[in-house]
């Protein structure tokens, strides 16, 4: 919804905009720790990546598609069977 989150100065300024309720969630103050461990401790920048994605997806449901397509990893060609 608007401004994508480029440099994390925008993703702390995101969350600290945020409604009282919805800055209180856990995923949000997992998202503000992440956040925090890369600006002070120099962390992986990927952390606050995750975190924060996860925080902004938590009410999407994650559903297994069984009527995908089976991979076939693993299995090679041989010369003989082309």
């Amino acid at each position: 919804k608007g401004k994508p989150l480029v440099t994390l100065h925008d993703a702390a300024l995101y969350i600290t905009k945020l409604p009282k309720a919805e800055h209180d969630a856990l995923e949000w103050q997992a998202a503000m720790q992440a956040l925090l461990l890369v600006a002070e401790h120099d962390g992986p920048t990927m952390f606050a990546r995750i975190g924060i994605l996860r925080a902004l997806n938590r009410h999407v449901e994650r559903v297994f598609d069984s009527s995908r397509k089976e991979s076939h990893w693993g299995r090679r060609k041989l010369a003989r069977d082309r």
